[in-house]
């Protein structure tokens, strides 16, 4: 698909990836619309775009409400009249162990509380799901082609501490295939879904964390650096334009490796 003129819908897109992505759609002459909950950082990204020549419009959206992706899809119809590139972006984490034991008695004193578990299940996944409904039955009733995009994560593969997040991952980043399927049952053909996997990324959380753990994390890829929102920006540009991608998830990690081993 040639990207100008397409209309892009991305959630969480007022920061980090989603931002990244935002502007570089915009760049190639897509018609951008972001879903936020940061309402000041919206109109920042909106109004950057705009007066750098772009088309863009903000919404303020939590994934989690059904109500708010609705009002997210019907928006971008409204502004500019179709929906062509859903990329559910937005996700969050709260990293600890499923239980936590003292050093001395071995014993358990403390365990992931049950609501970080689900919070980031609820915007992670049942978030991401909205958003492809939301924007997919929108897309079949109009006949618009185009993709679902899934932002998953190289810890699809399992992290110890991030038994909710990565439980979330590697869901989504089976979507493709689960949903490519029940298009082709259903006739549906113009419409493509991909999920890309970023390694670790340079988001301003990531730069300014402590120095020293960084650097371990980059002993272990390949190339010896974090992945640039950019490189993440310009895998969402190649799968919305290469028609043949299609049910795969894309990793995108600067060949992240365990222990300097193999490639995770």
């Amino acid at each position: 698909m040639e990207i100008k003129g397409l209309v892009a819908v991305i959630t969480g897109g007022a920061s980090g990836i989603g931002e990244s992505i935002a502007r570089e759609m915009a760049a190639e002459g897509a018609k951008v619309v972001i879903g936020d909950l940061d309402q000041v950082a919206v109109n920042r990204v909106v109004t950057e775009i705009t007066e750098a020549g772009g088309q863009a419009a903000g919404v303020l959206a939590n994934v989690t409400d059904e109500n708010d992706m609705a009002k997210l899809m019907q928006a971008a119809v409204a502004a500019f009249g179709a929906i062509n590139v859903v990329v559910a972006n937005a996700g969050v984490i709260r990293d600890g162990v499923m239980i936590n034991t003292d050093k001395e008695t071995g014993k358990v004193r403390k365990v992931m509380p049950v609501e970080d578990f689900r919070f980031v299940l609820d915007v992670n996944l049942v978030g991401a799901f909205l958003t492809f409904r939301e924007g997919a039955r929108r897309m079949v009733d109009n006949r618009w082609p185009g993709v679902l995009i899934a932002v998953s994560s190289i810890n699809k593969t399992g992290q110890v501490g991030q038994i909710n997040y990565s439980s979330t991952k590697v869901a989504v980043a089976l979507w493709p295939k689960i949903l490519a399927g029940e298009f082709m049952m259903k006739g549906i053909h113009n419409i493509r879904v991909v999920s890309i996997s970023p390694g670790y990324v340079a988001t301003p959380i990531l730069a300014g964390m402590d120095q020293n753990a960084l650097a371990a994390i980059t002993r272990d890829v390949h190339i010896q650096r974090l992945v640039q929102p950019s490189e993440i920006a310009a895998a969402v540009k190649f799968a919305v334009e290469n028609d043949a991608l299609d049910a795969t998830d894309i990793e995108v990690t600067g060949g992240l490796c365990y222990a300097k081993s193999r490639a995770k």
